[in-house]
């Protein structure tokens, strides 16, 4: 399985809620180039899971007009509420992207890699990726990229 977790890129600092706030401008464009990098790596049947954030369906709407809204993986959700929403390590899918917030996917990240309760950053816009494997019965998580749109 592929797990994606890609942070919304930046978004107006108040709105009449948090689930309010929009991209800014320069949030849209963060968001358009991490899409269309994304969309030239990913697969057409890939599973977009997408918190009800209006800046997350933003962030989403930049790859696919085919997502789920997953109230689970609202702002201030558990890393266990990700891995669950996205069936981590066998899947739901072959390839999961979670549109989602700080510092919630930083906690996934920290789980993933180091088995760690740690948050760690995650850029507006990011991108990290992750596969499952087993070895020697053991599942992994292996790393395949961790991007940020500066470097796109």
């Amino acid at each position: 399985m592929n797990l994606i977790l890609w942070r919304h890129a930046e978004a107006e600092d108040f709105a009449a809620s948090d689930l309010a706030r929009q991209l800014t401008a320069r949030g849209r464009k963060q968001a358009q180039t991490v899409g269309k990098w994304l969309r030239a790596r990913i697969d057409a049947d890939a599973l977009i899971l997408v918190s009800p954030a209006v800046r997350t369906v933003q962030t989403a709407e930049s790859l696919s007009d085919q997502y789920r809204v997953v109230r689970e993986i609202a702002p201030d959700a558990s890393a266990d509420a990700v891995l669950a929403a996205a069936g981590w390590p066998n899947g739901i899918a072959q390839t999961v992207v979670i549109v989602g917030h700080q510092p919630t996917l930083g906690h996934v990240a920290a789980r993933l890699l180091a088995h760690s309760g740690a948050s760690w950053p995650v850029k507006k816009a990011g991108v990290w990726w992750f596969e499952s494997r087993e070895r020697a019965g053991d599942e992994q998580a292996v790393l395949r990229a961790a991007i940020s749109p500066e470097l796109i």
